[in-house]
């Protein structure tokens, strides 16, 4: 099995277990083992997935703005959240090939393994989503026929993109390309950086 199989895999279970209660407050019930590489990618997927509904329910133009604000705010910590589980699955990536011998004509990618993880996660849930428009009883049927066009879209490129990532993997492992991980800056997560934070201490 690829990287990505297991990738895909596990954001699946992710997702349909997050679908069961279908609630943004349920307790995560993580499967895997702490240290592993799988829990990072179900806990990941399983972020994504509750960020996805933060982001539908913000936009009820009908929602209390004290509820927007507290939600806005759930919405930050969890961006916050991504960003660090992509740094740890970029650190398992690190220790995994750190003994690579890089060749002297190796390039460089322009994204690392784990940001290209992030857009698998979140183009899963896209295919989640989008089926459930495609099938939905409700909808016309021309609204079905464009989901399902735009279903089928998406299952290509997660084709495409699960393909790409493990054709990068393989060429790290090679030495034929090398990573090089810069931390994200969120300047505006830093009370130090964030002038509407410093400035009002």
């Amino acid at each position: 099995m690829t990287f990505t199989e297991q990738a895909n895999q596990i954001f699946n279970k992710a997702i349909n277990d997050y679908h069961i209660k279908d609630d943004i407050d349920t307790p995560i019930s993580n499967p895997y083992d702490r240290e592993s590489i799988e829990n990072r990618l179900y806990l990941k997927c399983w972020i994504d997935t509750v960020q996805w509904h933060f982001e539908d329910i913000i936009r009820d133009p009908h929602i209390d703005p004290v509820e927007a604000l507290l939600l806005k705010r759930r919405i930050d910590q969890s961006n916050q959240d991504r960003t660090d589980l992509v740094e740890q699955i970029d650190a398992f990536f690190r220790q995994k090939y750190a003994e690579v011998n890089i060749r002297p004509d190796a390039r460089l990618n322009t994204e690392s393994p784990a940001w290209a993880v992030d857009r698998l996660s979140i183009l899963a849930l896209k295919i989640y989503h989008m089926h459930e428009q495609a099938t939905r009883d409700d909808a016309s049927a021309e609204h079905r026929e464009r989901c399902t066009a735009k279903l089928n879209v998406l299952l290509e490129q997660q084709q495409d993109l699960s393909t790409a990532i493990d054709q990068l993997l393989e060429d790290i492992e090679n030495g034929v390309k090398y990573m090089k991980v810069y931390k994200q800056m969120k300047m505006y997560n830093d009370p130090s950086t964030n002038p509407i934070l410093y400035k009002n201490k």
